[in-house]
């Protein structure tokens, strides 16, 4: 397919300045709000299975082993990763709208399945379809809420989105220790309620997202120019935009490939050879460490600490503000310092912090107090670093493939960290031995330093630039 092709139906227009000069408006808290609670979901997902992990082993009609607690996580994460590499590859066939409506209705009635599990193989089942739903999100929402939020915002939003996930932790901590006293909630249905209530926080979302609209740019290369025109025009009627002073860029686009999935992978593996050995790395070692270290951070505070299953949500909790407050403070200098350095710093500062707590912790230094709080340090940079891992796949790679893109590098980096993670560690908290806990830790860290070197020598810097300045959309006609 020759960009030079100019006999090919196409259409010449102005629409990606148009939508990256608009101002911040109402409609643009309403993309954040209601595509952010994706994120928000899985924080509560994940933390309500590491919390609750007791009571649901305690469970009279579930009887779980420590394998099997884990095999709850691997089945989510599993779920997860199927589930971006099918619904990411729907999503830039089918459009942004109709699958972020699709995903988030998976997501809503697995979870609600998930508290009504009647053995351990039943709520394997609905954790794995969960997970599908929480993948496909990924994909759709990312792609999303890069399409539509103005460049000179793009980074400091999409951090602070991605760390929403920790609201959801913190929230699922305190659910967790309500769902965990029995004046609250009798004792076997605590940990069902509490996957229900997510259930039930989805279907408020999914009444919100009735009123975002199909993403323009996805239009325009899709056979849709009119409609793209008629929905830009909308948003800059709601927003109040006043006409701009000078004339707009514009760029020329084909119309008439609906499927770009064979071109763009060819793309993604030579063009963007470099930027796709930088997602795979930075995906990766985030994964590793978050869900790691996360998923299993019970079983250190109870095995290691004696902390009661009760109170484990306490300790979450701090460690799960810590990880919101680093996007959102550190979020605005991706947007003026640039991409590169402050990737490259978040990424060497959590690699650095996490070795040195790995030894304190295996000379038994640490308290379950003070190992929290050292957590709690070390995920203000590691979030804001993995934040920025989901910023750097979607913003890097051709409009046409955006999230098949981001679904890929997820499913990779999640399949290598997130499902061999919470085994690993699993297996090296199950050995009662803190040396061993410690080698886990410090993997972790080497994974997170190699980040920071592949950052510094490679990465972007696509701070305030079009998407379209970013990577040429594979449908561009040449001049």
């Amino acid at each position: 397919m020759p960009a030079s092709a100019v006999s090919a139906p196409s259409v010449e227009t102005a629409i990606p300045a148009r939508l990256d000069r608009l101002p911040w408006s109402r409609f643009h808290w309403l993309v954040v709000s209601a595509l952010g609670v994706t994120w928000i979901l899985d924080g509560l997902e994940v933390t309500m299975v590491g919390s609750l992990s007791g009571a649901i082993a305690r469970a009279p009609d579930m009887h779980l082993t420590s394998a099997d607690v884990g095999a709850l996580g691997s089945a989510y994460v599993a779920g997860a990763v199927l589930g971006a590499l099918f619904f990411g590859w729907l999503t830039d066939r089918l459009g942004r709208k109709r699958l972020f409506t699709i995903t988030l209705l998976v997501y809503l009635l697995a979870t609600i399945a998930s508290g009504l599990a009647w053995n351990f193989t039943s709520l394997l089942a609905f954790r794995f379809i969960t997970g599908t739903g929480i993948g496909g999100e990924y994909a759709a929402i990312n792609a999303t809420i890069q399409e539509l939020v103005p460049a000179r915002r793009r980074g400091f939003t999409d951090l602070v989105i991605n760390g929403s996930y920790w609201i959801g932790a913190a929230l699922g901590a305190l659910g967790a220790v309500a769902a965990l006293d029995p004046a609250i909630v009798p004792v076997a249905y605590g940990w069902r309620a509490a996957f229900i209530i997510g259930g039930l926080i989805a279907f408020i979302a999914l009444l919100l997202r009735r009123f975002i609209p199909e993403s323009p740019r996805w239009l325009m290369t899709h056979g849709q120019p009119a409609e793209a025109e008629r929905i830009v025009a909308d948003i800059e009627a709601r927003v109040g935009a006043a006409p701009p002073a000078t004339p707009l860029k514009t760029i020329r686009l084909r119309t008439d490939i609906k499927s770009w999935f064979a071109i763009g992978l060819h793309t993604l593996f030579t063009r963007y050879r470099q930027r796709a050995v930088l997602g795979i790395t930075l995906m990766t070692a985030q994964a590793f460490c978050y869900n790691a270290i996360f998923f299993t951070y019970a079983l250190v505070l109870t095995k290691f600490y004696h902390v009661p299953n009760g109170k484990v949500g306490l300790y979450i909790l701090p460690f799960a503000l810590g990880n919101f407050a680093g996007p959102l403070i550190l979020g605005r200098f991706f947007d003026t310092i640039g991409r590169r350095i402050m990737i490259t710093f978040t990424y060497a500062a959590a690699g650095l912090l996490m070795a040195i707590t790995g030894l304190l912790f295996a000379h038994g230094i640490l308290s379950a107090a003070s190992q929290t709080a050292a957590w709690t340090i070390i995920f203000f940079f590691a979030s804001a670093a993995a934040s920025s891992a989901y910023l750097t796949v979607s913003e890097s790679f051709p409009l046409e493939i955006r999230a098949i893109a981001i679904a890929l590098f997820y499913a990779f980096g999640t399949a290598l960290g997130g499902i061999i993670g919470p085994i690993l560690f699993g297996a090296l908290i199950g050995s009662g031995n803190r040396a061993n806990v410690m080698d886990g830790y410090l993997l972790g860290s080497a994974l997170m330093l190699i980040a920071a070197l592949t950052e510094a020598a490679i990465g972007p810097d696509s701070a305030g630039k079009s998407l379209e300045d970013v990577a040429k959309p594979l449908s561009e006609i040449a001049d």
